[in-house]
Order: structure tokens, then C-alpha cells, then sequence
């Protein structure tokens, strides 16, 4: 009778066996959306932004772009990436939330924050834990400061800033400038303070220095009377789109028709559902990439997404979010990294590997990009004024 049981208990062992072996399951070998799994081990990407909210077009658009970028690695065989990006709605409560279904999760690598807030809450978190971070686009200094695990793609705030001052100077024809700004926002007021700092530096007349406290602002009138009355030829605003759309607005309704000058926070105000794209003639800002571009990488990207994703997410943050896994990748793979290594090992080869003056990255947001121990990135700014309705690439 023992015989018989144990005979019969080894069968359904050898049973059980039989089925896990022909694909039962794919906990550990799966591929992210997109991508085709190879049976290597997967390396898992967390991902934290914005999906919902008012700031949900640039999660939405670093998500996509990283996506692409997750496909294409994978289509390419060996080092399989598997992206898990969760919704903070650009809340650092939220954000830390998130980051630690993530841990949960196995994660092994950080891309993200999105937004500035969120990213400097988890941020704090990743340096106490040692987790590797890689940042899109939260480009405030707090973001990095005093942690050596965080890095960003995006240029910093103050360097924004400082460049934004030098271009205006550059272009010899303005003599009088005003500065419209979110007090409240960390990334509008670093950009804002640095530009005002440097431009009376080198000589830049700032007539008017203008605030509002929050991008739900909807009555810009008094800012822009101001600016106005002191003669500002050009309006130095640092803000995200949403506001910006109704300053064009309003500026038009007063008659009031300076030269607009923004950072990368604008970017996306061309595909805003609803907005008419001839306020935005003229405007002028400052952005890593150009959809418009010709060169073939830039061309295969764009159509790429538009063919996924549309073109209303189309923008620098989606490039961002395409380069930094990029930049992940190619580092995972130069640093000898393993999905068997701890978080702990893994972040100190990642940033024993970013940190190496021999490594750099080329992608859709800068060629040669390099970063620095303080974890900002080194590469070349670009301007590109609203002609018709597109991006041009200023001289």
C-alpha cells in the first residue's frame, strides 16, 4: 500500500513538473508591452509621473517615449526591459506611494520622477535606500543635491536660466524685458531667479518683474499691465503651458504684443486640445528636441510615436523620457550589471558608470551627453520659435 501511494505522489509530481515546464507560467520571463521575451532574466524599470491631473500630458509623454524605447531594446535580443510606471498625479505624497509598490515589486531601477515636487520627495527616498535614479525631467537642483544616486536628462533649472539670459542678450534687438513667473513652483521661480540674476549681470534691463501663485491662476491682466506700462519688448515667462496659453490669450485681448519667451515647461502648448495655435506666433522657447528635425533618428521616433500615440504628447518630455532609457540601458550594459545583483550593487555601478568620463550617450534631447557627479546632465540648449504653426530652429 506505501508503494502504491508513493508511486502515486511521484506521478503527479512529475505531472506538475511537466506543466511548469511547458510555459505554466512567465513571472520571470515576460517582456514589457511591446517588446518579445527572450527567457532572459527582465529587468524591471519603475516608472513615476503624472497620468492623471493637470500635469498629466508630461507623464503621459515621458511614459510613451520611454515605452518606445523599452520596444525597440527589447526587439533587439539580450537585455530584456520591463517598464511598471505608476500615476503620482504630480503629488510627492503620492510619488513616495508609488515608489514603494515599486520596491514592492522587485524594481531594480528608478526612471522617474516626472515632475519636480514628486521627484525631490522620492528622491530622499532613493538616496536612504540606494536605489539608482534617472530623472526626465524634474529639473530643479533639490532634485539631485546632496545625493549621489539621482541623476537628470533635463537641463537643470538655473542653467535654463543663465542660457535664457545669454540668448536674449545674444540677439541684440531687445532692450527692455519683463519676467512672468510662478512663485509657487519650484522649477518657474529657479528659472526665473537665475535669469533675472544673470540678466542684469550682463547688462539686461528688467522693467518689470511680475508672480503669480499657482498654475489654476486664470486672471493674468494685472501682470501683464505691468509689463506693458514699463515697455517690456519681450516677456520672459518660465511656465508650463496651461497658464501660458491664457497669457497669449489675454495678452492679445489688451492688445499688448511682446516677444514670448519661455523654457521647456511650454513645450506641448502647440497640441493643447482647444487652443488656438496662432496665439502662439512668435512665441519663442527653449527645448532639448524638435519634432520638425530631419536627421533619421529624429524622423523614425516621430513616426514611431505618431503612430502609437498620436501627436498630442508629441513633445521634448517624450524625447526625454526616450533617451533616458536609453542611457540606462547603455550604462546596465557597460557597468556589467545583473538582475541577480542587489539594488544596493546595482546603483553604485550605475553611478561609478554615469559618472565615467568615458561614458556618454547619444539621443534625441543631445549628443555626447554626459553627467557630472552632482547629477546634471552637460549638453547643448536649443531655440525654436512658433512659425506657422511648427517648431523652427533659431539661429
Amino acid at each position: 500500500m506505501k508503494k502504491k501511494v508513493f508511486a502515486l505522489v511521484m506521478a503527479m509530481v512529475m505531472v506538475v513538473g511537466c506543466l511548469a515546464g511547458c510555459g505554466g507560467g512567465n513571472d520571470d520571463g515576460g517582456a514589457s508591452e511591446g517588446g518579445e521575451s527572450s527567457g532572459a532574466a527582465v529587468v524591471k524599470i519603475g516608472g513615476i509621473g503624472p497620468l492623471t491631473g493637470a500635469a498629466a500630458t508630461y507623464g503621459i509623454a515621458t511614459k510613451n517615449g520611454a515605452q518606445i524605447a523599452v520596444d525597440e531594446i527589447n526587439a533587439l535580443g539580450g537585455v530584456q526591459f520591463e517598464l511598471n510606471f505608476q500615476d503620482d498625479e504630480a503629488d510627492g505624497e503620492k510619488g513616495v506611494n508609488a515608489y514603494n509598490n515599486l520596491k514592492d515589486w522587485g524594481m531594480h531601477v528608478l526612471y522617474g520622477c516626472t515632475t519636480t515636487g514628486s521627484c525631490v520627495a522620492v528622491s530622499g527616498e532613493t538616496y536612504a535606500d540606494r536605489y539608482f535614479q534617472l530623472t526626465p525631467s524634474a529639473s530643479s537642483t533639490d532634485v539631485t543635491a546632496g545625493k549621489d544616486n539621482v541623476f537628470q536628462v533635463c537641463f537643470t533649472d538655473p542653467n535654463q536660466g543663465v542660457t535664457a539670459a545669454d540668448f536674449v542678450k545674444d540677439l541684440g534687438n531687445v532692450s527692455k524685458v519683463g519676467v512672468l513667473y510662478n512663485n509657487g513652483d519650484a522649477y518657474s521661480a529657479g528659472i526665473a531667479v537665475a535669469f533675472v540674476a544673470h540678466a542684469k549681470e550682463i547688462g539686461l534691463e528688467i522693467v518689470a518683474e511680475t508672480t503669480f501663485p499657482d498654475d489654476s491662476n486664470t486672471d493674468f491682466s494685472a501682470q501683464l499691465n505691468e509689463c506693458k506700462a514699463n515697455g517690456a519688448e519681450m516677456v520672459f515667462m518660465p511656465i508650463y503651458y496651461t497658464p501660458a496659453s491664457l497669457v497669449l490669450a489675454q495678452a492679445k485681448s489688451m492688445g499688448y504684443a511682446p516677444v514670448f519667451f519661455g523654457g521647456d515647461g511650454m513645450d506641448g502648448i502647440l497640441g493643447m486640445e482647444g487652443f488656438d495655435a496662432t496665439l502662439a506666433e512668435g512665441l519663442m522657447l527653449m527645448t532639448p528636441f524638435n519634432a520638425s528635425a530631419t536627421d533619421e533618428r529624429t524622423q523614425k521616433f516621430v513616426e514611431t510615436y505618431t503612430n502609437k500615440y498620436g501627436t498630442e504628447t508629441l513633445n521634448q518630455f517624450a524625447a526625454d523620457g526616450y533617451d533616458c532609457i536609453y542611457a540606462i540601458y547603455e550604462a546596465w550594459q557597460a557597468a556589467g550589471c545583473s538582475t541577480d545583483m542587489s539594488a544596493q550593487d546595482i546603483c553604485e555601478a550605475m553611478v561609478a558608470q554615469f559618472t565615467s568620463s568615458s561614458f556618454s550617450v547619444d539621443g534625441l534631447t543631445g549628443s555626447g551627453m554626459t553627467w557630472g557627479t552632482n547629477g546634471e546632465v552637460s549638453k547643448a540648449p536649443m531655440v525654436v520659435r512658433v512659425e506657422s504653426g511648427a517648431y523652427v530652429t533659431v539661429e
